[in-house]
């Protein structure tokens, strides 16, 4: 991870939002490169989802909607994550997120220690064990942990569990925590002006429902797809833009008719979200399922699960795939006294559809991406020197450049012409870059870094001899060619799509 920080800072990719001040915690800028992989990534979603789909349409909804719509959802009333506090420090962590173990000596109890979650949080715990052990002198066979998080701690634990800030017993009982952001709307700040940012994007199209069913000659089975803005007051934002406060999302809702085989369409669209990943150059080996239990499902959801991709920081969350059955078109319906309904011509009668969500955060993904591409290798150049080469293997479709143009010297006019003349002619449809500072080689080793797949030299060979061809470098290889710009841009139509 920080191999992987400090590229992003580097390149341009992220910067920490308002750095100059000290930064604000859980927030983030895109800098160059980074809006630019941000973008593309957007983009192939909606292509693909949206553009290449004849059953789903797209929406733009408001980030501040009337505040009955989050009544009705159960925002105001249960968006929560437990909150623990450390009384000595002011820290606070999530007590889904802070685990602990009693220390436990031939079956007796002498003491608990804690850790934060990661992906060594059992290896941490009984480390710490053997550690209170060894300082306690106590005799005896150590068990090993039984680890737990502190939404399971009994009262009577809760006063012997050290803080992790700490190290002594200062930690608070969990409480529950709304993570809307509050603002107002209008110029009095009282009760009635009081409004939330959204803290996700599908409330509006569930809103939308009938205007989109109206307008948008639409039938079942359909979905309606968004991206956007989402802000989340998270008690612990963590692991750079893996978990911040504010964050894009894409999501759809597909809706299905009240009969339909709701399980056959849960698992169309988990394979549908996996395929998608592979597209954009996600390994297959870091991708795995997730199905939530049964019993700690909501009441109303029929199945949930979740597509996990192995980060440097451990297995997590990187897509969730939800069946909610008409739980939320139903709740809006109520609240809004507006029927949420769709008149069934076979049966003549009418009914409220069901739903499928897939619903994926956009710099999870930029993460995921950043994380699977980025290698250190050593490589050997003409001369027999062996240097460290850190390149991006991004896929095409996502790179934030797709082809450098580099002139082989920059003082020969023939040679800055033909490139500058191939550069505007490709800018006209692709990011690309053009740069005639420094040796050739150096030039290749920054394109690397950024993920650029192609870079064009145009050498003494292309004014010369006929036929106007370049030299082609393949970033993941590093082999050569002769191309003519006819095959070039062959070549970036088919992979750049």
């Amino acid at each position: 991870m920080e191999a992987i920080v400090s590229l992003a800072k580097r390149r341009g990719f992220v910067f920490q939002s308002s750095e100059i001040y000290g930064g604000l915690n859980g927030f983030f800028d895109y800098g160059p490169l980074g809006v630019e992989l941000k973008k593309n990534i957007r983009d192939c979603w909606w292509n693909d989802m949206v553009r290449r789909r004849d059953d789903i349409v797209g929406i733009e909804t408001s980030i501040i909607m009337h505040p009955k719509v989050w009544e009705a959802s159960g925002h105001v009333a249960g968006f929560s994550d437990p909150l623990v506090d450390c009384k000595v420090s002011k820290n606070r962590y999530r007590a889904d997120q802070l685990f602990f173990a009693p220390v436990i000596v031939d079956g007796v109890t002498h003491g608990y220690v804690s850790a934060l979650e990661s992906e060594k949080t059992t290896e941490e715990l009984q480390a710490a064990a053997e550690l209170f052990k060894r300082k306690k002198a106590i005799q005896g066979t150590l068990a090993a942990v039984l680890i737990k998080d502190m939404t399971e701690a009994k009262p009577e634990e809760i006063s012997q569990i050290p803080s992790p800030a700490t190290g002594n017993p200062d930690l608070t009982p969990p409480r529950a925590f709304n993570m809307m952001f509050q603002t107002n709307v209008g110029a009095m700040t009282d009760a009635s002006s009081v409004a939330y940012l959204r803290p996700e994007t599908a409330q509006g199209m569930f809103v939308d429902f009938k205007n989109v069913v109206d307008t948008g000659r639409v039938k079942l089975p359909f979905g309606i797809a968004q991206t956007g803005k989402s802000f989340r007051n998270e008690i612990t934002p963590r692991n750079f833009i893996f978990r911040s406060r504010e964050f894009e999302q894409m999501e759809m809702e597909f809706f299905i008719h009240e009969d339909d085989d709701w399980a056959k369409w849960h698992r169309y669209w988990i394979n549908w979200c996996k395929d998608w990943l592979l597209s954009i150059g996600l390994p297959a080996s870091h991708l795995s399922e997730y199905d939530h239990l049964k019993e700690k499902l909501a009441f109303y959801s029929k199945g949930t699960t979740d597509i996990m991709f192995k980060f440097p920081f451990g297995v997590q969350e990187l897509w969730g795939i939800a069946a909610r059955g008409n739980y939320d078109l139903t709740q809006h319906a109520t609240a809004s006294g507006k029927p949420q309904e769709i008149f069934d011509e076979a049966t003549k009668k009418k009914f409220v559809p069901h739903v499928i969500e897939p619903a994926v955060g956009l710099d999870r993904i930029f993460l995921a991406v950043l994380a699977s591409c980025y290698a250190e290798e050593q490589v050997t150049d003409e001369k027999g020197n062996t240097e460290t080469r850190t390149v991006l293997r991004l896929s095409p479709r996502i790179a934030p450049v797709k082809v450098a143009v580099l002139p082989l010297l920059k003082n020969k006019e023939a040679l800055v012409g033909r490139a500058q003349a191939l550069y505007k002619k490709l800018k006209r449809k692709y990011a690309c870059f053009y740069d005639e500072a420094g040796a050739v080689g150096r030039r290749y080793r920054r394109q690397d870094e950024i993920g650029t797949p192609w870079c064009v030299t145009i050498d003494f060979d292309t004014i010369e001899k006929e036929g106007d061809t370049f030299t082609l470098r393949e970033r993941d290889s590093m082999q050569q060619k002769r191309i003519t710009e006819t095959e070039l841009f062959a070549l970036l139509e088919e992979q750049v799509y």
